[in-house]
């Protein structure tokens, strides 16, 4: 007899009174069905847990709920091609969604200007070390809300306003926090760009010509939107030349360098800054990384320098998928998206498609649409009609404005999390391709929704 009524209910009989053989065939019937329903019994729990949050949050606010519960099923229907998007694991959501949010935590581990962060202190300094050795360098500050705040620290430990800055103009595939005028780092300091050349490779030489030119306090490399491999060794060489700092800024690739699958800017840069929800498949946020010489100066930039209380909670999410990172797995991952974003480049130009560069050699391309007369912006909308997002790009020397733009910045880290293939990567192309020629037949664009949706629903999400 079980204490569970349903269980009770098909396994408390007795089998005393039967024949041996019936007897035999009556247990194994119900060893079978105890399999069956305990299997059946877990499979639901486990879906429970996945949906429990969303439970809490329809019983308190059913109108935010509903639009999150909207969000995932957009996530599941649609070909995330966005370069600087991913699927986290349900491990690192989790992290995020503990109650280390309610802790205030100012200062650094074991320094703090609140009590009771003992706890804290431990996760942080987690992070801390696995960033540290997963990345070789001597110091690492893990509470950067962004990318950008991480930039922004290091711009003001080692640069004052108005000190010059050489770095990859937007338009060619920098950031903004590299120089634009419209953001802090092009509003307060003195900015000089380098670009690409026609191939969209970085001209090593121009850059280090225009170092000697104008002497800049810091060299900026790294990028939102470039499909080659960066020579950081290169950039060293010419920031010792003119006696400039030389900050990486590996947001997009960072993944791809925890997995060697491109060299690491450690040996060289004085600061290497990313964010951790790109190819490193993390929570939103970002992390410094420095010589034992800057550890003090950053960490004093990051606070009290430009943010208050860090994310503890988000920083646990980060430690999770640091360790994440640190995994064989990992790095097959990683594999995939450098195969996946090379057959889709490959197929794209197959399909007469014009790619920035031609075949890329990291995760992301940017498809040239000056030959079809077609927008970025409008092509990003008729690919979202047929289920694939993917973000509006300037291409060098772009005659639109970035409003506008002649591009579209493609990119396989979600895709590849989900479980694309090769084979995929070709269909998705074939996709894009008969988009982007048959933008304006409705009919052509409903038969290519259902052709993205027929591999969506191969790779559940979630």
């Amino acid at each position: 007899m079980y204490n569970n009524p349903e269980l009770n209910k098909y396994f408390g009989g007795n089998s005393e009174s039967m024949p041996p053989i019936y007897c035999k065939f009556y247990k194994f019937c119900k060893y079978l069905a105890f399999i069956f329903l305990m299997y059946n019994y877990l499979g639901k729990n486990f879906k429970r847990t996945t949906i429990m949050e969303l439970d809490i949050l329809r019983a308190v606010d059913p109108a935010v709920a509903e639009l999150v519960e909207k969000e995932l099923k957009r996530q599941q229907t649609t070909i995330e091609l966005i370069a600087s998007e991913n699927f986290t694991s349900p491990a690192v959501m989790a992290a995020c969604g503990t109650v280390l949010t309610n802790k205030y935590a100012e200062g650094k581990p074991y320094k703090r200007f609140y009590n009771g962060c003992e706890n804290i202190d431990q996760i942080e300094t987690l992070a801390q070390e696995r960033a540290k050795k997963l990345f070789g360098v001597d110091h690492a500050n893990v509470q950067p809300h962004s990318g950008a705040q991480a930039n922004m620290a290091v711009f003001m430990y080692a640069l004052k306003p108005g000190d010059k800055v050489l770095g990859m103009d937007l338009s060619n595939g920098g950031h903004l926090s590299h120089g634009s005028p419209v953001n802090f780092s092009g509003l307060y300091f003195d900015v000089v760009s380098y670009g690409v050349d026609e191939n969209g490779c970085i001209d090593y030489d121009n850059v280090a010509e225009i170092a000697r030119r104008e002497k800049p306090k810091m060299i900026i490399c790294g990028a939102s939107n470039y499909s080659k491999i960066i020579d950081f060794k290169r950039f060293k060489e010419i920031a010792d030349e003119v006696g400039a700092f030389l900050m990486a800024d590996i947001a997009h690739i960072a993944g791809l360098v925890a997995a060697g699958l491109h060299p690491s800017p450690a040996p060289y840069a004085d600061f290497v800054t990313t964010t951790t929800h790109k190819s490193l498949r993390g929570p939103r946020g970002g992390i410094i990384m420095c010589k034992e010489k800057h550890a003090l100066g950053i960490d004093k930039a990051v606070f009290p320098g430009i943010q208050g209380g860090p994310l503890e909670h988000i920083i646990a999410g980060k430690a999770v998928a640091l360790l994440e990172a640190s995994k064989p797995e990992f790095k097959q991952y990683a594999e995939q998206i450098v195969k996946n974003a090379k057959t889709l480049s490959e197929e794209l130009i197959n399909e007469a498609m014009e790619i920035v560069g031609g075949v890329t050699e990291n995760h992301l391309m940017t498809l040239d649409l000056r030959k079809y007369n077609k927008t970025g912006k409008d092509i990003a909308n008729v690919l979202e009609k047929v289920g694939i997002t993917a973000n509006k790009n300037t291409v060098p020397n772009d005659p639109q404005s970035p409003f506008v733009t002649s591009g579209v910045r493609l990119g396989t880290p979600a895709v590849t999390t989900r479980g694309f293939k090769e084979d995929d990567m070709r269909e998705t192309a074939k996709i894009i391709a008969s988009a982007v020629i048959y933008s304006d037949s409705e009919i052509a664009l409903e038969n290519l929704k259902a052709r993205s949706l027929k591999l969506c629903e191969k790779y559940p999400l979630y």
